[in-house]
């Protein structure tokens, strides 16, 4: 850029360009009026020179500028862009040629007062939510002047900005987040939009600043999209945040849960046959667990109409759950009828109808009671009767004994004895298989377009 010089006296403007840039010089007169004697008063007086050079420069800047106008009207604006997420904060760099001045520094370290009052980028969010500028304690903003002209405008935000995710493998899941910006209201003809160290090196993320509680941030990308629309076509900048969601939580809260449920459930499998009640409680207390813990998991997440990869573990969970609940159902089935044949055929069997002994005895006595009557004999009466009940009590321990060779209760039934085996070997299989399945899958990000 080439720069020439016109006017004398205390103001010379410096023309580049188009733009005139002023320069200011203090008067040789009040210079020499206002000799320091003392080395402190050499640097009192450098320091207020330099600070009424800096306020007349500031106040030179404005005269007849208008921030209604893009800089280079009927040019092209090339605007440079870097993303730091360290610091969440958007740097832009441009060239304002009406802004050029003349001075003892080359770059005027300036607050967002001044940027109130200047053209900026009217940069806006595509797929943004909602946004949040910082102001506390006063707005986090910072500008940079150079002598040519060239601004550097950096300001801190918080962006809530909208990724498409595909939940199939949730929650062992990756998701590519993208973030779109550009101008609003400048096509490509007046304003394009470019990274300032190239794709690789403009999104900068410090090690410290991508701490996030529920994904791990794995890579990020940069490029640049081109939108045709009844306007015109317009640059669309792109940052793709790879991101992979942490398991630890859902394992906790809802893997364990389901993992001990069906372990609870095949308890009831080494309980014998006729525990109706403990077995019953055991099978309907895992299912109502089972149905509250898949509510609990789906309300977690997004309404989709497709299944996730937890959903298919909580489902063969409840189907363990329930399997058990119906082997119950059938072991007891079969119980009551083994029961009735085993118990009252045998029991027939064994024992056939015979007449009470005590009863024939008894017999002879009333019919000659009939014919005859006599003095009741008491020493004769208290024998008999010791006899009769000593022979009851042999008789109905005899009884006992005759109950007990099939042993009916307490019994173990086949069913069982393969549920044990089978229902543990099918779980184990499924684990291995599903767990084996979803973490050694690489990440796969659908859906990402790369463009530079």
């Amino acid at each position: 850029m080439s720069c020439t010089r016109r006017g004398g006296g205390n103001e010379r403007e410096k023309i580049c360009g188009n733009a005139v840039c002023k320069s200011l010089k203090p008067s040789t007169r009040s210079v020499n009026a206002l000799i320091p004697t003392t080395q402190s008063e050499q640097r009192l007086s450098s320091g207020n020179d330099n600070s009424t050079v800096f306020t007349r420069i500031l106040d030179g800047l404005l005269d007849g500028y208008d921030n209604r106008l893009r800089p280079g009207l009927g040019g092209l604006v090339k605007l440079t862009s870097t993303f730091l997420l360290s610091f969440l904060s958007f740097a832009f760099s441009w060239k304002d040629e009406r802004l050029c001045f003349k001075g003892p520094m080359e770059m005027l370290p300036l607050n967002n007062l001044l940027a109130s009052n200047i053209w900026t980028p009217d940069t806006f969010f595509l797929n943004g939510k909602k946004s949040i500028a910082h102001n506390m304690t006063t707005p986090n903003k910072l500008l940079r002047l150079k002598d040519d002209g060239t601004l550097l405008y950096t300001m801190r935000l918080t962006i809530s900005a909208e990724c498409p995710m595909q939940l199939e493998d949730f929650p062992m899941d990756a998701h590519a987040c993208p973030l779109k910006f550009g101008s609003y209201a400048y096509p490509v003809s007046e304003v394009v939009y470019t990274w300032t160290q190239g794709v690789a090196k403009s999104v900068v993320v410090a090690e410290d600043g991508s701490r996030l509680n529920q994904y791990h941030l794995i890579g990020q990308t940069a490029g640049t999209e081109d939108i045709h629309t009844s306007r015109g076509q317009y640059t669309v900048m792109m940052a793709h945040f790879y991101l992979k969601r942490k398991i630890g939580y859902f394992v906790i809260q809802t893997y364990m849960p389901c993992f001990m449920t069906v372990i609870l459930s095949q308890v009831s499998f080494w309980l014998n046959r006729e525990s109706v009640p403990a077995r019953t409680v055991f099978g309907v207390t895992t299912v109502l667990t089972m149905t509250t813990l898949s509510i609990s998991a789906r309300n977690s997440l997004p309404k989709v109409a497709y299944a996730t990869a937890m959903d298919w573990f909580i489902a063969v969970c409840y189907a363990f759950v329930f399997s058990a609940l119906i082997e119950f159902a059938t072991v007891n089935y079969f119980t009551k009828r083994s029961w009735a044949w085993d118990g009252k055929k045998a029991l027939e069997a064994q024992h056939p109808k015979k007449r009470d002994p005590m009863v024939l005895s008894k017999k002879p006595n009333n019919i000659s009671s009939a014919g005859v009557n006599y003095t009741p004999n008491l020493t004769k009466d208290v024998s008999i009767s010791t006899i009769s009940n000593t022979t009851s009590v042999q008789l109905r321990t005899a009884e006992t004994k005759m109950v007990d060779p099939k042993k009916t209760y307490n019994s173990v039934s086949k069913i069982d004895k393969m549920s044990r085996i089978v229902f543990p070997v099918l779980f184990g299989t499924f684990n291995l298989v599903y767990w084996a399945t979803y973490l050694n899958r690489e990440p796969v990000v659908k859906g990402v377009g790369t463009s530079t």
